[in-house]
């Protein structure tokens, strides 16, 4: 899910009125895996992965690591990292997504928040893991989105980031073909013109004082998705401050 301020009002990181009222629409089959979060379901447990073998080296133990899931949805990847032991928050701006995210984890599941980034930034609030995954696409100012992720990591934390890259490739296969052809998307939850390249990624992380230690691709395949080293649809971004 893309941040966004609830009344659609101009924030630094945030997204249009519409883009809350799209994925709240779609609340009550966030975890259908056979719904229309299905590409997301499916892709998980790959970035779940990728991303717990690069805290595992800073992080041997992940109990009580502070991790900020932001966009997180009704919390695919967020309920992941909470079972691997994270003490995880997830925000997004989207209440109705938020509902189902409380009702579906439980009591012993993550904490969620209605909440921009720039909320927490604002309150001074800072964490070692930060994971944005399928959100940066959806974000009318990825420049200062990037900005306010790094500014809430304390010295020394992780960033991650999950995207769809700009390339003609995505454009057949990301848009075309998932929205349109096989119907793996609704319609419009896209804008090709909005994918960022991984150079164009990394040196908005180079503005705000990160620095890129790690990308890969991950691609879809006869069993299940896996991380390679095709960055040309799908791909993941690992930084550090």
């Amino acid at each position: 899910m893309s941040e966004a301020p609830i009344d659609g009002s101009p924030r630094s990181a945030g997204a249009s009125a519409a883009e809350v009222a799209r994925f709240n629409a779609l609340a009550s089959r966030w975890w259908d895996p056979h719904g229309p979060m299905r590409p997301l379901h499916a892709m998980n447990p790959a970035r779940i992965g990728w991303i717990l073998s690069h805290t595992a080296r800073r992080f041997p133990s992940p109990d009580g690591v502070r991790l900020l899931d932001v966009g997180c949805g009704a919390g695919l990847a967020a309920e992941a990292l909470s079972r691997h032991g994270f003490d995880v928050l997830g925000i997004d701006a989207a209440a109705d997504v938020i509902d189902v995210a409380r009702a579906h984890a439980g009591d012993t599941g993550p904490a969620y928040r209605v909440a921009l980034a720039d909320d927490l930034l604002a309150e001074g609030r800072c964490f070692q893991v930060i994971t944005a995954l399928e959100v940066i696409e959806h974000v009318p100012d990825p420049a200062a989105f990037i900005r306010v992720l790094v500014g809430l990591l304390e010295p020394g934390g992780m960033l991650f980031l999950s995207t769809l890259n700009r390339t003609r490739r995505s454009f057949l296969i990301a848009k075309l073909g998932a929205e349109y052809v096989l119907r793996l998307l609704p319609v419009g939850t896209h804008d090709w013109r909005r994918f960022i390249q991984p150079a164009e990624l990394a040196g908005l992380l180079r503005d705000a004082g990160a620095r890129v230690t790690d990308t890969a691709g991950l691609s879809p395949g006869l069993n299940g998705w896996r991380v390679t080293r095709d960055l040309g649809v799908n791909y993941l971004l690992a930084a550090e401050v």
